[in-house]
């Protein structure tokens, strides 16, 4: 584990992170959490909690970071996946969140260039019924220059007219009876679970305890402020001392907060986003193109992830349960409705091939749509001393981070300065984008997603050639990965590799099933798993994609 007391954060993470690969042990993490009194015990581990357990060690805090389920489980692996500004910010007036959003994603470009990549965003003109037409596309392309100018420039590209065969070009079946030309600007994505991971690791590897699988059932006290929390852990409960307690579970905030202040009063509203998955031959495009939605105020975005087109999201407020969120038929048609409008592809419900839904935390009233309401961050200090960030969105997850363990600094009477805004994730040091995606096939794959730690993954192959087979026929995720992901990434189970660590539940859903039962073999020889405790993994995997495409074929109402 690397401490950060004199050199820069900087450097100290381009010389470690270099010489090998981090492993993590989940009985020494274990250990650590109850052996050790630390400074600051960051409760969900979510992007926001995580960049904040990586923010506070890197100030030479000590650190210890919990996650009731896995890294990324709830909103951070299931959100719109891009890293931008939000044109629609500046739509509503927000230009400070503009700002701000688009300088942090410049700083994600730098510190993650293997996971954040630069995506063309592609806005067609239409005569009419589009998401611009021809009369409002010359104030909106005022707008992209004020987008530009906020920060949009980093990204090396500005905006752009696009002619009719250019837009025709970027996709070829877009209806283009009314079609005027297009606009074209820059923005990013990511894998988001992969990222919110990512920083998790780069937590550990700054030293910071971090576990998954452990979740928080009460808040010690001691003098009536908040000092710890019991965790329980792998049937284990343990009391985990600490100078100041950090609540980042996002839609569960609340639950939280009461447990620190019976008479706290609720204010997440959990707003529902969507997103559906179809084959890129279904719908050929290159990067991302918007979209109207018939009838609706929201735009769609249509965003190719290699051979599959990603298409959403829907933005309702949402009142069921937080623990079992899944797209329904009804919001499923709604974004078909949407391609099928602007595209001719005749996409129906056999062609989702994965589908994603979660909830945002968003704080404020009741009133007015979810779409409406502010992307903007909550942070609030109880009387406790409990410290509890909300709202905000992916792209702005490390200056929130920044921002919260400021605020657990004046709890702890201390000050040390923030030292992540140019600090690289694992991965990312040296990582060449440009040429590793020239290089194509495994290279291109295994660096798009580990960045220079690929080299740890293929290293595996020399102690077991049997490893370079894909985990199923179909796939390119190797046996490697799923070795790598147990013993350096925290994977417990057989959803935890296929949901978050290959993201083979979401880009092929079907697929990822005849894949459970190999990545069921090789974490029961990684970790040590029985026959049935294997045998209830896949089971309950297959189970959860029986409901999830149940749901998606329910009879309209």
């Amino acid at each position: 584990m690397i401490r950060l007391p004199e050199r820069t954060a900087r450097s100290e993470a381009k010389s470690a992170i270099r010489r090998t690969a981090l492993a993590l042990d989940r009985r020494e993490q274990i250990e650590r959490l109850a052996s050790r009194p630390v400074d600051v015990l960051v409760v969900g581990g979510g992007v926001t909690g995580c960049y904040t357990a990586l923010d506070a060690v890197t100030r030479g805090l000590s650190v210890a970071l919990v996650e009731r389920d896995d890294f990324a489980s709830g909103t951070s692996s299931k959100s719109s996946k891009m890293v931008h500004g939000g044109l629609r910010y500046i739509e509503q007036g927000n230009l400070p969140l503009v700002r701000r959003s688009l300088l942090e994603r410049q700083r994600f470009r730098h510190n993650a260039p293997h996971l954040v990549q630069r995506l063309p965003f592609v806005f067609p003109v239409l005569a009419q019924d589009g998401v611009f037409d021809a009369r409002i596309a010359k104030a909106f392309e005022g707008l992209l220059w004020t987008y530009d100018l906020a920060g949009g420039w980093r990204i090396g590209r500005l905006h752009r007219r696009l002619s009719v065969p250019e837009v025709l070009a970027r996709a070829p079946r877009l209806r283009a009876e009314q079609l005027k030309g297009g606009l074209l600007y820059y923005d990013s994505r990511t894998d988001d679970a992969r990222l919110t991971l990512t920083i998790a690791r780069t937590a550990a590897h700054f030293g910071a305890t971090v576990l998954n699988g452990a979740a928080c059932r009460g808040l010690v006290r001691e003098g009536g402020r908040v000092r710890g929390a019991t965790v329980e852990v792998d049937g284990r409960e343990i009391d985990v001392r600490a100078s100041v307690v950090i609540n980042a579970t996002g839609v569960w905030s609340d639950t939280l907060d009461a447990m620190s202040d019976p008479g706290h009063r609720p204010r997440i509203r959990p707003a529902k986003g969507v997103h559906i998955v179809v084959p890129w031959t279904r719908l050929p495009i290159d990067g991302t193109v918007t979209v109207p939605i018939p009838g609706r105020a929201r735009r769609a975005t249509c965003t190719r992830w290699g051979d599959v087109v990603v298409v959403g999201t829907t933005d309702t407020d949402y009142d069921g349960s937080l623990e079992h969120v899944l797209c329904t038929r009804q919001e499923m048609q709604y974004l078909l409705d949407g391609a099928n409008t602007a595209f001719d592809a005749g996409l129906g419900p056999e062609d989702v091939v994965g589908s994603i839904a979660g909830l945002r935390p968003l704080v404020g009233g009741k009133e007015g749509a979810t779409l409406d309401m502010s992307r903007d961050h909550h942070i609030s200090t109880d009387a406790h001393g409990l410290v509890t960030v909300t709202g905000g969105k992916l792209t702005t997850s490390r200056h929130m981070g920044e921002l919260v363990v400021d605020a657990a600094l004046k709890v702890l009477g201390r000050k040390a300065r923030c030292r992540t805004a140019r600090l690289p994730l694992l991965g990312g040091a040296g990582y060449d984008a440009e040429a590793t995606s020239a290089t194509g096939g495994l290279g291109a794959h295994l660096g798009q997603r580990y960045g220079t730690e690929a080299r740890f993954v293929t290293d595996l192959l020399s102690e077991d050639p049997s490893l370079a087979e894909p985990i199923v026929e179909g796939t390119a995720h190797l046996r490697a990965e799923v070795v790598y992901a147990a013993r350096c990434e925290l994977a417990r189970t057989v959803d935890d590799v296929l949901s978050r660590r290959t993201r083979m539940r979401v880009f092929a859903r079907d697929l990822s099933v005849k894949a459970a039962p190999e990545v069921g073999r090789l974490l029961q020889r990684e970790l040590g798993l029985s026959d049935a405790e294997v045998a209830r993994q896949v089971d309950d995997y297959v189970r959860g994609i029986d409901r999830e495409k149940t749901v998606l074929m329910e009879a309209l109402t």
